[in-house]
């Protein structure tokens, strides 16, 4: 608890003074009384103390930003529209964040926006984080019982709003949103889509959230989703096309290591660049590999599919009938070469297609051989390099 001080000097008595007649009465035993500093005026004062502020300077401070606040609220007499942001609970070990782990933090959290994400507006950060300034600022804590006056989070709230209120800084956060990174790995999986009860229906529910939740990184839009089991042929093919060909804006600067505070060093700020941009490198190629799996499980048990066969058999088994049989029942010679020759093209596409879904997945296996390869020389170096 803050020690409080009062410098109190009696007036001088007057010429002539002399003390009253007594009265007889008893008089009352002197009691202590503790004063809590607390209350509006307390807090004036500290304000005032700490920022070093004459009453009137103080006074005007007060005014201005209430006249701030009236005006940023569309003169509805300070009532702030919260827009529903930043009143979000907090846990005990989002309170106890520790600022030099800036970079590990959630910041959409720290500022109530956990529920908006990459959603929120400039706007809500805005306004969220005014709301945490308010609650969580230094002076407003100053004196309070049991407090140490110790502003921690305050300074994860500064560097959550430093990040989310710059387009950029942001756009790197959003990147590797920590959120995200625990949802990546829930995928299903083939047995648990051929295995349900309904398994067009379980295909659709579980895969159309992990096709939206990957559509924030598509630098072209709108992004195709998952659809529905009537899709025609043109939008199914459509949509594999694209996501076989995502082009994502994904990157990963905001993992980048910091150059050591002090060092002038020319040959290890080159040193952290490089390493720097090799990692972001991996993390982009396996990246994309995990999304070229992803897609490639969705077609594997894709019911649209399956589907889209059947009625093109159906069509081609139709188309067959309703020529009918050439006279006296007996087939052409030309029918008997064309159908010939349509059943050697279907052979030979089968067998390209299969061909190239081949070497399709050597090549994906080579390349995640490689990476793996690639991580392990680098880890040596890295141990290496410290071990030195």
């Amino acid at each position: 608890m803050a020690a409080v001080e009062l410098s109190v000097v009696p007036p001088p008595l007057k010429a002539g003074w002399t003390p009253s007649a007594a009265s007889g009465k008893s008089i009352s035993p002197i009691v202590e009384r503790k004063l809590i500093p607390a209350g509006p005026a307390y807090l004036a004062h500290v304000r005032r103390a700490v920022h070093n502020l004459t009453f009137e300077e103080h006074d005007k401070h007060v005014e201005e930003e209430r006249q701030r606040l009236e005006a940023a609220n569309g003169g509805n007499g300070g009532i702030e529209d919260d827009l529903g942001v930043g009143e979000e609970e907090e846990p005990e070990d989002l309170l106890t964040l520790d600022p030099k782990e800036w970079k590990k933090q959630d910041h959409y959290a720290v500022l109530g926006l956990s529920h908006l994400r990459y959603k929120a507006t400039p706007d809500q950060i805005k306004i969220a984080h005014r709301k945490k300034v308010l609650k969580h600022h230094p002076d407003k804590k100053a004196g309070q019982i049991g407090d140490s006056n110790d502003d921690a989070f305050f300074k994860c709230i500064s560097k959550a709003f430093d990040v989310l209120a710059n387009p950029e800084r942001r756009r790197q956060f959003d990147s590797v949103d920590p959120y995200y990174e625990l949802l990546e790995s829930d995928v299903p999986t083939a047995s648990q889509i051929t295995k349900a009860s309904d398994p067009n229906k379980a295909f659709f529910k579980h895969f159309s959230p992990v096709f939206e939740r990957e559509s924030r990184f598509s630098r072209k839009q709108p992004v195709p989703l998952l659809g529905s089991y009537d899709d025609t042929k043109e939008v199914v093919e459509g949509f594999y096309d694209f996501w076989y060909n995502f082009d994502s804006w994904r990157s990963f600067e905001y993992l980048d290591k910091e150059v050591n505070e002090g060092s002038d060093n020319r040959d290890d700020k080159r040193y952290t660049e490089k390493k720097n941009k090799s990692e972001r490198a991996r993390r982009k190629k396996e990246d994309t590999a995990r999304l070229r799996q992803i897609v490639d499980l969705t077609l594997s048990v894709d019911p649209r599919i399956k589907r889209i066969k059947q009625e093109e058999k159906a069509a081609r088994e139709a188309k067959k009938k309703g020529k009918g049989p050439a006279t006296n029942g007996m087939v052409s010679k030309e029918q008997q070469e064309e159908e010939k020759k349509r059943k050697e093209e279907e052979a030979k596409q089968k067998e390209e297609e299969e061909k190239v879904a081949r070497a399709d997945a050597k090549k994906a296996k080579a390349a995640a051989a490689n990476a793996a390869k690639k991580a392990r020389r680098q880890q040596r170096a890295a141990e290496t390099g410290e071990a030195a």
